[in-house]
């Protein structure tokens, strides 16, 4: 390969929530006992070099000793309507549609400030992303779970019923969509998007979709962008986007939003300046026209096929060895959503105990129990090979068959 999907870097001591809080109060996993690395399986970031062009994006800007106020540069629109015209397939995407949002996740609570009310009753799909939890119960919504279900070939699907009934009884107006699914790794199909929004226009329900992982394809898999499903989706929708997850480049903070209805872009937009902290970074800035330069292209083909062959590595190596314990080969994103429940009735031992006998040989995987999995654990596959191999061994040997 090109460029660098082998290497271990030394994340200590580098400003990495992954390795540094280990054993920190809090919801990180326990730092490891004597004689054990630690093996960084959790937070949701990569521990691979980035593409080169970033870094030498953002120190030429940095040489030039000013640092104030700016606005984003035509070049920056240009480059995201450019990336998703070739990935996406995406046409018709203008500079005007294209909105910064300080962080995903600050992006999908000004959608809902401009659909809801405080106290309104919000859909989304469990398992659930621990960070719709936290921003929608902190802004004052209340969550309507519809649980994803598996098919006969253990692939997770929407339950439509179950979906239309709890729109229905819990009178939802607004639903945030998640695509492809954290933490299930879902990659949606054509028709199951199609589905979804004929339920939603029938309903009248506004919706925020999540498309943070639509870079992060395993196996041929592809993204369909939710607006591109019908007319009606693309006038309902406020999709958001970042470069983030694909790059590794969540420290540096610079997502964006999608919006073709202008009345909804008028509103989310007048509701992220209200803050006055809804600011680009300049050097995220420069950071983004690095990751879509063409080496970012290739390096994000590159690090689809080796998140393929570790996730196959992954699964398969459950398959054969750990017995009890359940996985939906993932589609997209880099985590496995781990259920443990067979595991854990066979053997007697609680979820917790699970946890902590991995924490206890270094790898830090992460509870799955926020993400509404009661017996589960999420599992960060974004590393070398070589690591991914050592902490199956260890969980071979001192955890599932010890």
């Amino acid at each position: 390969m090109k460029y660098d999907f082998t290497s271990i870097m030394d994340r200590r001591g580098k400003d990495a929530i992954a390795v540094d809080a280990l054993g920190a109060p809090g919801f990180a996993p326990g730092a490891p006992k004597e004689g054990f690395d630690a093996i960084p399986m959790w937070v949701a970031d990569m521990n691979f070099p980035t593409v080169p062009t970033i870094p030498e994006a953002i120190i030429a800007r940095a040489r030039h000793p000013a640092y104030g106020y700016f606005s984003p540069t035509e070049e920056y629109f240009a480059s995201i309507i450019r990336w998703h015209e070739t990935r996406n397939g995406v046409t018709g995407l203008t500079k005007e549609c294209i909105g910064y949002e300080n962080g995903v996740l600050g992006g999908v609570v000004s959608a809902l400030n401009i659909f809801c009310s405080r106290g309104d009753n919000v859909l989304l799909h469990s398992p659930t992303y621990i960070g719709f939890t936290h921003s929608l119960e902190n802004n004052g919504y209340n969550i309507v779970h519809s649980p994803l279900v598996k098919d006969e070939n253990n692939v997770w699907r929407m339950d439509f019923e179950d979906m239309e009934k709890k729109i229905v009884d819990n009178r939802v107006h607004a639903a945030v969509f998640c695509s492809p699914h954290n933490p299930c790794g879902r990659v949606w199909e054509r028709w199951e998007l199609e589905r979804a929004m004929e339920l939603y226009k029938k309903h009248d329900v506004m919706v925020v979709s999540d498309e943070i992982w639509s870079d992060i394809l395993l196996g041929g898999h592809r993204h369909i962008p939710t607006q591109s499903v019908s007319e009606d989706a693309r006038s309902r929708t406020v999709a958001v986007y970042a470069p983030s997850k694909t790059f590794n480049l969540a420290g540096l903070v610079g997502s964006y939003h999608i919006i073709y209805n202008p009345v909804l872009r008028d509103r989310v937009e007048k509701e992220a300046s209200l803050s006055h902290y809804n600011s680009m970074n300049v050097l995220s800035m420069h950071a983004l026209l690095g990751a879509y330069r063409p080496e970012g292209y290739e390096w994000v083909d590159e690090l689809c096929q080796v998140l393929t062959a570790n996730v196959d590595f992954a699964c398969d190596f459950i398959a054969r060895r750990f017995e009890g314990v359940e996985v939906s080969r993932p589609q997209g994103t880099y985590m496995l959503f781990l259920d443990c429940t067979r595991w854990c009735e066979a053997h007697g031992k609680s979820i917790e105990a699970l946890q902590r006998a991995g924490w206890d040989v270094g790898v830090a995987w992460q509870d799955g129990r926020p993400f509404h999995g009661p017996c589960h654990i999420r599992m960060n596959l974004a590393l070398p090979l070589s690591r991914v191999q050592e902490a199956f061994r260890r969980l071979d040997e001192y955890v599932f068959n010890a």
